[in-house]
């Protein structure tokens, strides 16, 4: 690995860090938020979802952004998102301008959900790939634990009225120093050979450790003169009807599970169950380290054991893990198993969906629509985070904490033989043996 291969990777990963702490600080301000702006349980809930919204609008719109002026000037428009949201949010004056600043800084997230693995991915040679793009997936997961153990230093620092902008705020620094990054870094040479600037593209590939620049090169201006020549194809033709349903099915049960839901309201969550604010933040940093720990092992696994495998396993451990949950809240009693039971959701979760989703979304179509097919797995994942994020706590103020917890329950039931009996498992086998699994030519 080169020097400047090595920057670049370092300053795609930075927008994964900087991806995992935007999405997971809210948890630490919940409480003092809907106590500073009054907010009741249908706001507090379009407080975290307009971040969400910011979220889908980014990943949906970005990709034509990166096509356009490449992926490291799209990647800089997202530091600089980052960088706004964070002061914005710290500074806010009211709960207006605070709704606005999430909005923005849930473009960041979704454009660099994005563009970080598609810059990895153009510039890392094919022996190296696999690994430096799930480097952007672990940083995600290394970002969320930040934002918990940041929230749990500040809530320590007793800052009273001045805690949530300061957990808000420490994302500034991160923000500017991947801005900087990110004119230290150079241009992907495959963005640069759809613009004829084949000069610098060699000079790329020399820089990124390429053994043969010049054959790499001419591999690269192939490829892209041959996608030129092909008419774009519908993805919804009828062909693709098997593809589609797994990527849409993956990408909604994915936050059926409650993932999201448990990682923004961490803290509301054990406060409901009778936790104080600093034993609840405490709380959150080992879910999040457990996240960080179960999501590298399932990395490991992944190729091993098999997609199929790894989901039907996750689906057992969260059906009992959520129902325990339930089963507290329902019954008001062993709330010292709750922590525990979230541990044992948030291992089996990091090991099968966290693990799986992208993966077999990328694998389960062709060529030709793997793009279009990557989106709209992608939006059915981000539509579905919103939608739970939205309703979580109106659902707890009418009902109760434990009824969301058994919906999700049920939810990963079905998820169990709709993988059991639907699923089909693709580890060991090459793109095309995938696709002419599935009939299509």
């Amino acid at each position: 690995m080169t020097r400047y291969l090595a920057k670049a990777t370092a300053a795609g990963a930075l927008g994964g860090l900087l991806f995992g702490f935007d999405t997971a600080v809210i948890a630490g301000t919940t409480e003092q938020l809907t106590s500073v702006f009054h907010l009741t349980p249908s706001s507090l809930g379009l407080t975290v979802f307009i971040g969400l919204v910011g979220t889908v609008v980014g990943a949906m719109t970005s990709g034509k952004l990166g096509q356009m002026i490449g992926s490291r000037e799209a990647l800089r428009i997202m530091a600089v998102l980052y960088t706004v949201s964070a002061i914005g949010c710290a500074f806010a004056w009211n709960w207006d301008a605070l709704m606005v600043f999430r909005f923005i800084g849930g473009l960041g997230i979704g454009g660099s959900s994005v563009l970080g693995p598609v810059y990895i991915a153009e510039l890392a040679p094919a022996k190296w790939r696999g690994r430096m793009v799930g480097l952007f997936q672990i940083n995600i997961v290394l970002g969320i634990l930040a934002a918990y153990l940041s929230n749990f230093i500040i809530s320590t620092r007793h800052l009273g009225p001045l805690q949530w902008r300061w957990e808000f705020g420490v994302a500034i620094l991160p923000s500017i120093l991947f801005l900087i990054m990110l004119y230290r870094i150079p241009r992907s040479s495959r963005w640069l050979v759809t613009t004829n600037q084949t000069v610098e593209a060699r000079q790329v590939l020399e820089l990124m450790g390429s053994p043969d620049s010049d054959a790499e090169l001419k591999e690269i201006v192939d490829s892209i003169h041959l996608e030129r020549g092909l008419k774009p194809e519908p993805l919804f033709n009828g062909r693709y009807n098997l593809p589609i349903f797994l990527a849409i099915s993956i990408g909604l049960l994915n936050q059926l599970s409650g993932i999201n839901a448990i990682l923004y309201y961490a803290n509301s969550i054990f406060a409901s169950a009778g936790f104080s604010s600093s034993s609840a933040a405490l709380q959150t940093v080992g879910i999040g380290l457990v996240n960080l720990l179960a999501t590298l092992l399932g990395m490991s696994l992944i190729d091993k054991l098999g997609r199929k495998t790894l989901l039907l396993i996750g689906s057992i451990g969260m059906i009992a893990a959520l129902a325990g949950v339930a089963a507290i809240f329902y019954t008001n009693a062993h709330q010292n198993l709750l922590v525990w039971l979230l541990v044992v959701f948030i291992v089996f979760f990091a090991i099968s969906q966290g693990s799986v989703i992208w993966v077999y979304i990328a694998e389960v179509f062709p060529n030709r629509v793997r793009s279009k097919g990557q989106s709209l797995g992608s939006s059915a994942h981000w539509v579905s985070a919103a939608i739970i994020t939205r309703f979580f706590p109106i659902v707890v103020s009418k009902f109760s904490t434990g009824t969301p917890f058994a919906f999700f329950a049920v939810m990963m039931t079905l998820q169990f033989f709709l993988v059991l009996f639907l699923f089909p498992e693709t580890k060991g086998k090459s793109l095309e043996q995938i696709q002419a699994k599935f009939g299509i030519t």
